[in-house]
């Protein structure tokens, strides 16, 4: 019975998955021909599709809270991108956009395959191979271990600036958008990361300034004449960008791919590397994981970076699903992603969650307005009815719902107790040895 209600319990937020799913098809409306509308294929493959982009900023901050960290400013960030993709896809020539974002371009590629070869090189030269039945040391000089990943990020820069300023005369593909708007996304998380771990500022402070300044920033890029850069395919920016908001092979929603392919990859990364232990280590304690050796700074710079790159991804897919760039495209998109990854189970306080429950709780999230939509229930009582789910989640998820009902059971005894119909009125101990005193003497006489 125990062993049942550990699991029960340890398994509580798929139960309310399933819970939601089984209430959305019992009260969906039916079609003139009697299909479910809830169950139907079109209508869950929508759900996907909406919670891509809220699903991919949800898994960068999932990495960052697991750090007992906060970001507040993907929501601007993500507008930022969209601007920037509207404008690199219908705007020749060298744009604002287009300033900013070659250098970007250049600067992460070559800093990321310059990195990327690191790991490669460092790990060959503590490695050892076996041969014959012999094992030998592989030996790399250090000018090899350090030199020849430079090299290469030197050339990866290079081989990119070549590309990106033959695509800045003619308008920029779909390439061209995603490699240029996510990195200059990143240089804004890596922003973040810089005031957090060498200006010592608070997470909260730090992407709170952030926040206000990417909304400045994105709208100074745009022009004060351009509220909204519009994007048709076909006429203003290439036919090809439509591959972005199509279905791969007629069953999934491209942007879901994305935002499954992030999932899996971010949760492999947590779950089987050095960089997922120490990202548990550190939010579940700063100082013990500091004083073990682990190079507390470049892993939270790591996480701020990756929540930059997954919200500028997540800013190209909302350019090729509503077919414009808005510098407020992500007003409130960050508390949708903490609502996600708090009702998925991954503590504020850090060092406990994953992003398995990061994605049953953006499913969750995207059902639940599927069905209040499906209800036509007003949109403001929708977002009252989202903030108590959220409440009893998060009460429900830290287990502080039992202990509340334990206090008040106690409370609720205690006050039974002292009531004087129900009980005997309470006697200090000294009035009561007094008393016992009284009466043995009786007794005596």
């Amino acid at each position: 019975m125990k062993a049942l209600v550990h699991l029960l319990s340890r398994t509580k937020l798929y139960w309310g998955l399933l819970l939601i799913c089984l209430i959305g098809a019992l009260i969906s409306p039916h079609t003139s021909s009697g299909h479910n509308i809830f169950l139907s294929y079109g209508n869950l493959t929508d759900v996907l599709r909406q919670v891509s982009i809220t699903g991919l900023v949800a898994t960068g901050m999932t990495m960052v809270i697991l750090l007992g960290g906060i970001d507040l400013s993907v929501g601007s960030v993500m507008g930022f991108s969209t601007v920037i993709c509207a404008m690199l896809l219908t705007k020749p020539g060298w744009t604002s956009a287009s300033v900013m974002g070659v250098p970007a371009a250049i600067l992460v590629g070559g800093a990321a395959v310059a990195l990327a070869a690191r790991f490669v090189f460092a790990g060959l030269a503590r490695g050892r191979y076996v041969s014959a039945g012999r094992r030998r040391e592989v030996s790399l000089t250090r000018w090899q271990s350090m030199g020849i990943p430079g090299l290469l990020g030197l050339l990866a820069a290079i081989a990119i600036g070549w590309w990106t300023m033959n695509q800045v005369p003619a308008k920029f593909g779909v390439l061209g958008v995603l490699l240029i708007a996510p990195c200059l996304a990143m240089v804004l998380g890596g922003i973040n990361g810089l005031l957090i771990v060498a200006g010592r500022l608070q997470p909260f402070i730090a992407t709170l300034a952030m926040m206000v300044s990417a909304l400045g920033i994105a709208r100074l890029t745009a022009g004060s004449d351009n509220a909204v850069v519009p994007v048709y395919t076909g006429t203003n920016a290439t036919e090809a960008f439509e591959l972005l908001r199509s279905m791969l092979w007629g069953v999934l929603p491209v942007p879901s791919v994305f935002f499954l392919a992030a999932i899996c990859l971010f949760g492999a990364i947590l779950r089987f590397t050095t960089f997922g232990r120490y990202a548990y280590a550190i939010g579940g304690n700063i100082e013990a994981a500091r004083l073990s050796g682990i190079k507390v700074a470049q892993v939270q710079l790591t996480a701020y970076l990756l929540s930059g790159l997954l919200a500028g991804i997540a800013g190209v897919l909302f350019v090729a699903q509503y077919r414009q760039g808005k510098p407020d495209a992500g007003t409130g998109l960050e508390l949708d992603a903490i609502a996600a990854v708090v009702i998925g189970g991954t503590s504020l306080m850090g060092g406990r969650g994953g992003l398995a429950g990061t994605f049953v709780g953006v499913l969750i999230f995207g059902l639940l307005s599927d069905i209040l939509q499906l209800q036509n229930i007003d949109s403001n009582v929708q977002l009252v009815m989202k903030g108590l789910i959220i409440v009893c989640t998060v009460l429900v998820q830290e287990q502080n719902l039992g202990q509340l009902v334990a206090r008040w059971r106690f409370r609720r005894s205690g006050e039974a107790q002292a009531d004087p119909r129900t009980a005997e009125p309470h006697r200090p101990p000294s009035a009561a040895k007094a008393q016992l005193a009284r009466e043995d003497l009786d007794e005596a006489s």
